[in-house]
């Protein structure tokens, strides 16, 4: 057998429709698109959002709100949950995503919340106050690179 020898079986296809071949073959004319109008057009495609001249929903609702483009979405790690690490151990992005902590690129903070009685090096983007106070407390520190001044803007 060859690949060129191969057919569909008899009775699984119909020859295609022949439009605007004459009024004989039933698709004559207007060749099934019905009579003049937006759809029988050429290129007569009408948008899915198109709800025949009413008001469309997207311009019937108000629009609220304000989306901050300069706002930084941190992943929050709380105190507690960084207490599973060692004494004397390194908290990194490395160690929470290897914990399970943080699951997805992007800045992480380390908000207070639970006990923490062994000494930690945590090296996270931001810390709150209280939680950076709970670090130093059990003897560990908490590392955040330094914040680059914005540029000077003429007055």
């Amino acid at each position: 057998m060859r690949i060129g020898a191969i057919h569909k079986a008899v009775g699984a296809t119909r020859p295609s429709k022949r439009r605007g071949k004459g009024t004989s073959t039933g698709l004559g004319g207007t060749s099934g698109r019905g009579h003049k109008g937006h759809k029988a057009r050429a290129g007569g495609k009408i948008p899915v959002w198109f709800e025949g001249g009413q008001m469309p929903l997207q311009r019937r609702l108000p629009k609220r709100g304000f989306k901050n483009p300069g706002r930084v979405c941190y992943q929050v790690v709380s105190v507690g949950r960084i207490a599973a690490a060692g004494a004397g151990a390194t908290v990194d992005r490395a160690w929470l995503v290897q914990a399970g902590m943080v699951r997805r690129s992007g800045p992480i903070k380390l908000l207070a919340g639970g006990d923490l009685a062994v000494a930690l090096v945590v090296k996270v983007d931001a810390a709150s106050e209280t939680a950076r106070r709970a670090i130093e407390a059990a003897g560990g520190r908490v590392e955040t690179p330094t914040p680059t001044a914005a540029p000077a803007t003429k007055a």
